[in-house]
């Protein structure tokens, strides 16, 4: 309801509405009775068309009623998840990475989309809709026993049960939808992660695995919905039958007390006799009350379903697991200086993946960690744009700790490529300006000509408005990887972090690439990540790292001269080995 208060007007108009056509509803059988008894049967036939078009004219304003409360609990609907929906994106956005290593993609798209629209349900079917089905089952009630108590009663005898097992059906579609509601994430999460990763099944040839394995998912997604729909199957057919038994008790008393003689000459308790108008009024009523009892049970069931959508959205929503952003520096341009001070991370409690981290690195000196997987090269990255918090020690910039920098400057003067470069379905200059308006086609140009790219962007289709696509699949591997370089030269980052830039391309494209970083090297600290040791011989500093630990520091040559070292036994891995000299 927090999302409501911008809307007031229209809600507070779609309640209105909603009430003036739960009372309108009872107006036409006082007119199909006052027809009948008043006119039809004393042969007026005048004051026939009169009501005739009385009732035309009730149903008119009906009509535009119902258009108009339609439309506005929809529009009011649609305009409170779209505000939801961008909350949940930006706050999805600034989550940790931490976040998203334990939460399948798919169950964050059905969370964003599915989920967001059964809270719209709320306010089309639910909510207001509910208000306005039990205002109008009281209002019948009241208008029937109004008319004639006895008859009432009589008629109603079936009511007990279909209340009961309106609240059988309720509680047992509940729970249907809830599986429906989990299979559909499981479908999505399938989904999107094997379509993402359709390269490795055509590769293996695994189609036919998948495809078991996507029926199975299918099959379970399918069983729900026909679970659900079971019970609908049940509940409707014995609401008719209980409805046809109200419509016989009806007119088997009704007629009863009109035929007998006692009813010829005495009138029921209301001080009015059972005339075959009124008999005709509840009728109407009757099909009035069954109207909104048959679709109150979906509808409650509408409204609990919207409220287990808001209450995984909210989930989200209300996790905390984001940079604490409490920092409040933001210089005009960043020196470089970095120094890591007895720092110890981990993913998970105290499983460290780094062990009292050291090393201090000069504004525009160039590091290279080096180590083999799993050492902990990528995690000291992860850490200095703050997508991970450290357990233990300090990590400054400029000598202060990043915490006291604000989260989106300090990560504006960080530029980091990687090895798997991701490029947006969008065209070549959005994909380098991440559609930053401060940043003008002459400076993305510019910087494709410093890089050395600009010759092959402009013989593709479109030049820079060419659409790359969905993961950049129309350029090849060397040529994301040059975007990926104009994308960080035009950023102008006072700190460059390459994580295996150059591997995974041709000769041709990494001498391109090694110019590009050059270029990128100039007057800034860089942090480059490297497996082929060729690439870092020019480092100011190489860290070697072992499960988490730096067990050497130097430059190319003092690490080459350590006999039996870390950085030694690499080289001379990658080297000797291929028969190439020192």
């Amino acid at each position: 309801m927090h999302y409501v208060k911008p809307y007031n007007t229209t809600f507070i108009i779609s309640v209105f509405l909603t009430v003036f056509l739960a009372v309108s509803a009872l107006g036409l059988p006082v007119l199909i009775q006052k027809t009948l008894d008043e006119h039809i049967m004393l042969n007026d036939y005048n004051g026939l068309l009169f009501m005739v078009e009385l009732m035309i004219g009730l149903l008119l304003i009906q009509t535009i009623a119902q258009y108009y409360q339609t439309y506005l609990t929809n529009a009011l609907g649609q305009s409170v998840i779209r505000d939801l929906r961008i909350d949940i994106f930006n706050h999805i956005t600034k989550l940790r990475l931490k976040y998203f290593d334990r939460t399948p993609i798919g169950m964050l798209i059905t969370r964003t989309v599915s989920d967001l629209e059964t809270i719209a349900d709320i306010f089309s079917e639910g909510l207001i809709s509910i208000m306005g089905d039990m205002l109008l089952v009281v209002a019948i009630v009241i208008a029937m026993l109004l008319k004639d108590w006895k008859l009432a009663l009589i008629t109603l005898i079936p009511m007990p049960l279909l209340f009961a097992s309106t609240y059988v059906f309720k509680e047992a579609i509940k729970s249907s939808f809830q599986e429906v509601r989990t299979q559909v994430a499981q479908l999505n999460t399938f989904l999107a992660e094997h379509i993402s990763g359709i390269s490795i099944i055509q590769n293996f040839a695994r189609e036919h695995q998948e495809m078991r394995k996507f029926k199975a998912v299918n099959l379970k997604y399918r069983d729900a919905n026909i679970r659900s729909n079971w019970y609908y199957s049940i509940f409707f057919p014995v609401v008719e039958i209980l409805f046809a038994v109200c419509i016989g008790l009806l007119v088997w008393y009704g007629c009863k007390r009109i035929l007998t003689d006692q009813q010829l000459t005495s009138i029921s308790a209301t001080g009015k006799p059972v005339t075959p108008g009124v008999i005709l009024a509840f009728i109407v009523l009757l099909n009035l009350l069954f109207r909104p009892i048959r679709q109150l049970a979906d509808k409650f069931n509408t409204l609990q379903m919207g409220m287990v959508g808001a209450d995984r959205i909210f989930k989200v929503l209300d996790t905390d697991e984001v940079a604490v952003n409490t920092g409040t520096l933001k210089p005009i341009r960043l020196a470089g200086e970095l120094e890591f001070k007895h720092v110890w991370f981990a993913y998970n409690d105290e499983n460290w993946v780094l062990r009292d981290i050291n090393f201090h690195v000069k504004p525009g000196e160039t590091l290279a960690l080096v180590g083999a997987t799993g050492a902990g090269k990528s995690s000291t990255i992860n850490i200095l744009n703050r997508f991970y918090e450290i357990g233990k020690g300090k990590v400054s910039v400029d000598g202060n700790d990043i915490r006291e920098y604000d989260v989106d400057y300090l990560r504006s003067q960080i530029a980091t490529v990687i090895q798997d470069v991701f490029l947006f379905t969008d065209t070549i200059a959005n994909n380098i300006s991440l559609n930053n308006e401060l940043i003008t086609r002459e400076q993305i140009i510019a910087a494709a000509k410093d890089v050395g790219a600009h010759e092959f962007i402009e013989r593709l289709p479109g030049g820079y408005d060419y659409n790359v696509m969905e993961r950049g699949a129309t350029l090849s591997a060397g040529q994301a990887q040059l975007i990926s370089f104009i994308r960080a030269l035009v950023y102008n980052p006072a700190i460059l972090v390459l994580d295996e830039a150059t591997s995974s391309v041709d000769t041709e494209t990494e001498i391109l690439i090694q110019n590009a970083i050059n270029k990128l090297m100039q007057g800034r600290t860089a942090i480059v990540i490297a497996h082929r040791l060729s690439t870092i011989q020019n480092a100011n500093k190489i860290i070697v790292l072992d499960h988490g630990e730096i067990k050497e520091i130097g430059t190319h040559q003092e690490l080459l001269r350590i006999d039996d070292g870390y950085y030694r036994k690499l080289y001379d891995l990658q080297f000797n080995s291929t028969g190439i000299a020192r």
